[in-house]
């Protein structure tokens, strides 16, 4: 400071006391904090000449008001960064720049164990199944949207059950009549030997392989008297008064001719075909 005669702005007398020069003027405290001094990024009122005033890029502060714009840490004498303008703490800056955890939406640090799953990314802790809330961690587990599930709540939740045990079928299985099975339920009313890839034949809402429903359930051929099984040469069957024949068997006893969509005579047991009946 120096001495001056008057305040550039108040023209009062300065002989013996503090001034501050502003541009080679002489100007009075007061004035200076209300016309010169510069105004507090923060708290946005003047810094008069009494503060210390800290400077970073333009802008100015209070000492007292140099803190990290989240955790409110003084930083006159800390190290710091900036982000869009604002100020922060190393470790709050660090924050802000790390992923938000998809559970707690808090910042997942650097080092923090974290799971990433379809561009978002957890806490360790906080990637739970969405129905029973445990953990997941290095077990197993499913989606459906956007929610995550273990396998024992996901199979609960959305797999179908077969009919015979109730079980989720959670690999392969089969439908048969619009009900799912597990392909290894699906068996022989019979035998229990399975049925999947296999031929096999339903009777009165049981399934039967082929040589359990020969043997224990189909109808015997009154012509050759052989099983009538619905398979193969021997899909089509004539039905007559309680007896039954596959299609290729029901023939004239006398000449033999099929009688297959023809007309024909029976004569005790025996089928003849209308000229045979005649005679």
């Amino acid at each position: 400071m120096a001495e001056s005669s008057h305040c550039f702005y108040c023209r009062e007398d300065l002989a013996g006391k503090r001034f501050v020069r502003n541009e080679g003027r002489p100007v009075c405290v007061r004035c200076h904090t209300k016309f010169c001094a510069n105004s507090c990024a923060e708290c946005h009122r003047p810094i008069p000449v009494e503060s210390k005033e800290l400077s970073h890029k333009g802008r100015y502060w209070h000492e007292e008001c140099f803190r990290c714009v989240k955790c409110y840490k003084p930083l006159a004498k800390e190290p710091f960064s900036t982000k869009d303008d604002r100020i922060m703490c190393g470790k709050c800056c660090s924050r802000e720049d790390a992923p938000r955890c998809h559970g707690c939406y808090k910042a997942i640090l650097a080092g923090t164990e974290s799971v990433e799953y379809k561009g978002n990314s957890w806490h360790d802790e906080c990637f739970t199944c969405f129905n029973c809330k445990r953990t997941i961690g290095s077990l197993s587990f499913l989606s459906k949207g956007s929610d995550v599930y273990c396998s024992p709540c996901y199979d609960k939740k959305f797999a179908k059950h077969c009919v015979c045990c109730k079980k989720a079928i959670t690999s392969g299985g089969l439908n048969y009549q619009d009900q799912p099975w597990h392909s290894h339920c699906f068996v022989c009313s019979s035998c229990s030997k399975p049925l999947a890839g296999s031929s096999f034949t339903n009777h009165q809402d049981q399934v039967f392989c082929v040589d359990c429903y020969k043997s224990s359930v189909a109808k015997k051929c009154s012509g050759c008297q052989n099983p009538i099984t619905g398979f193969g040469k021997g899909v089509n069957v004539v039905n007559y008064e309680g007896s039954s024949w596959h299609e290729y068997c029901f023939n004239c006893k006398r000449c033999s001719l099929s009688l297959s969509n023809k007309r024909f005579v029976a004569k005790g047991k025996d089928i003849l075909c209308a000229d045979c009946g005649n005679k």
